[in-house]
Parts: C-alpha cells; sequence; structure tokens
C-alpha cells in the first residue's frame, strides 16, 4: 500500500464546490470575488457567506478548503490582500495558497497556525527557494511550476521537508505561470492580475477570404480554415511561421495528464495532486474529479496499476482540443 496523495479540486462556485466533495475531492480551491484571485471573473468566486458555508459542507465531508490569495499585491495599496488574509481565517479556510512575500509575511505573523502553501504563481522550480520560502514565512506545501522533469521533481522532494503538490491535469502553462510577458506586451494586462492570459476584450475574431483570423489585439495568434477547430487565442499556443514552416511554435493546444504516470508520482513522495480548472463548469470537476479519485484509490492500493481505457475517453472530452500530454514530465530529448 502506498500513502495515497491528496486530490486537490478546484472550485468556482459552490455547485462545483458541491460536486467536487460528491466526486471525492480531499480538498477544494477556491477565490474570492476580487483582485487578491487569479480567477477573478464575472459569474465565479464567492463571497463571504458562500465561503461559510463551502467551508461547512466540507468539514462536513471531511473534506478541507484552500483559498487562493494567489496575485500579486498592488504597489500601491497592499491592504486588500492583507485584509483578504483576515478574512480567510475569519471564515475558516485551512490553508492560504500565496505567492506575494508580503502576504505570506502578513499571514505567518498575525495567523500563524493558519497553513500556508506556496502558489505556482511563485514559480519556485528548486528546493532552495522552496527551503527560503519555508524558513522565512513558515510554508508547509509548495505547488510546483509545470516546467520540471519526474526527475527533477524527485529530487525536490529529497532535499526538502516541504509537502509538495503537482498538476495533475488540465490547462498546460509551460511560461512563467501566470506571469507571461508575451501576454502582458500583447494584451496590457498582467495575466496574474487579468486572471487570464488571453483577456476577453482582447480578443479578435475576423472572417477574412473564407478564414477565420484569431487575434490578441493586433497580434495575429492563427488562422483556421473554414471547416478547422478553433482554440481560443492564447499566444504559446498559436501557430506562426517560423524558418518557412507553419506550426506550433510553443505549445500545442492540449491538456495536461498525469494518469500514466501517476504511481511513479506517489512513488517519488507527491503529497497532493491538483486539477486545474476553477473558471471550468460544475460538470467539468465533477467529472474529472471523480476519474481522478478512481486513479489515485488504485494506485494507491496494492493492486496493479493501469490507467482504465474509460477514464482516457471521460477526460478527453475535457481535454483542450481533445488531447492529452505529459509535458514537461516527458521529455523525450533528454
Amino acid at each position: 500500500m502506498r500513502a495515497a496523495p491528496e486530490l486537490v479540486c478546484p472550485a468556482g462556485s459552490l455547485r462545483a464546490l458541491q460536486m467536487a466533495l460528491e466526486a471525492g475531492a480531499d480538498a477544494v480551491y477556491l477565490g474570492l470575488r476580487d483582485a487578491t484571485n487569479a480567477r477573478n471573473f464575472a459569474g465565479l468566486n464567492f463571497d463571504d457567506a458562500q465561503v461559510r458555508a463551502g467551508v461547512e459542507q466540507a468539514h462536513a465531508q471531511g473534506a478541507k478548503v484552500l483559498m487562493a490569495l494567489n496575485t500579486f499585491a498592488d504597489a500601491g495599496d497592499a491592504g486588500p490582500w492583507l485584509r483578504a488574509v483576515d478574512r480567510a481565517a475569519e471564515l475558516g479556510a485551512d490553508a492560504l495558497i500565496v505567492a506575494d512575500t508580503a502576504v505570506l509575511a502578513h499571514a505567518s505573523r498575525n495567523h500563524p497556525g493558519l497553513r500556508l502553501h506556496l502558489s505556482v504563481q511563485a514559480s519556485a522550480t528548486t528546493h532552495a527557494a522552496i527551503e527560503f520560502y519555508r524558513r522565512h514565512y513558515g510554508i508547509q506545501r509548495a505547488v510546483l511550476p509545470r516546467v520540471l522533469t519526474l526527475s527533477q521533481v524527485a529530487h525536490v522532494i529529497r532535499n526538502t521537508s516541504v509537502d509538495i503538490e503537482v498538476f495533475g491535469f488540465g490547462s498546460l502553462c509551460v511560461m512563467v505561470e501566470g506571469r507571461c510577458a508575451l501576454s502582458s506586451y500583447a494584451t496590457g494586462s498582467s495575466p496574474n492580475n487579468a486572471g487570464v492570459c488571453s483577456p476577453p476584450a482582447a480578443v479578435r475574431w475576423t472572417e477574412r477570404d473564407g478564414t477565420v483570423e484569431a487575434r490578441l489585439n493586433e497580434v495575429l495568434i492563427d488562422r483556421y480554415g473554414p471547416t478547422e477547430p478553433r482554440g481560443y487565442p492564447t499566444l504559446c499556443k498559436g501557430r506562426f511561421l517560423v524558418e518557412g514552416q507553419r506550426d506550433y511554435a510553443l505549445e500545442e493546444p492540449t491538456s495536461l495528464n498525469t494518469l500514466d504516470i501517476l504511481p511513479r508520482l506517489i512513488e517519488a513522495g507527491v503529497k497532493a495532486v491538483k486539477i486545474e480548472g476553477r473558471q471550468r463548469s460544475p460538470a467539468y470537476v465533477a467529472e474529472v474529479t471523480r476519474v481522478w479519485r478512481a486513479a489515485i484509490d488504485l494506485a494507491a492500493s496494492s493492486e496493479p496499476y493501469a490507467p482504465q481505457a474509460d477514464w482516457s475517453a471521460r477526460l478527453a472530452r475535457w481535454a483542450e482540443g481533445q488531447q492529452h500530454t505529459l509535458g514537461a514530465y516527458d521529455r523525450p530529448w533528454r
């Protein structure tokens, strides 16, 4: 029997939270309806009453609520971020997911009993960086960016006492998690504070000569034929002309899916597996959580592990471009 990692699932709404719990999540992560949350979209997220209700429901089922205060504080006024820490503690959150050092300092100083998880937005990719945050702010978990190989993840785990959380399924980012200079340049908005690489206000669709052009403001991202599937325009997943060949220059539109290597992640000592997607529907949350609950339970049992065919089929409909990848976990050229 292997120690099962915690299954951490997204909750962009109270309904999504409820469906994650029903499907077997060990923890849910959510955000407030303000700029402290990197998924601050209209119609999503929680007010205080909903946080209280969500905490009560999660605790009744033995699950945890993790509050994402994962944007960087405004240089002119850090007050909203510091007050959000106090609100989260008062509302009963089990842990905070934080990147900003001032927010971490405030939390560790004023709420020493509240668990702190280092957000992926902090881009801590080495055990030395993670240990820095542990020594200075007392973090108990770090979420690794999606740029490390499996052997690098294992190396980090061997050299830190901090629990390590990795992404298991969902959108894949190969840039500097939430701080992409490319999308900032093209849209005029920071992905960290806008909550998305391609804000809707910057997206342009234009029909021209039987094709559809996708742009971010004036930057051409892709050009689609009449019957070709159209992905949401993101700079790193666009097709560009490079040395005479038009193709995906940086990253293909596909979703991270680590079901194939789940036992190896567990053996490496990963303590939590995160499902990406607070901006996704409650149906997405429910279906993906059910699959991953079954997979983790099997991988942590004494039974032989192999991903079931229906798991991939059920996840495929929620994957970007209906394609899966192991991302940086599998680099064939190494």
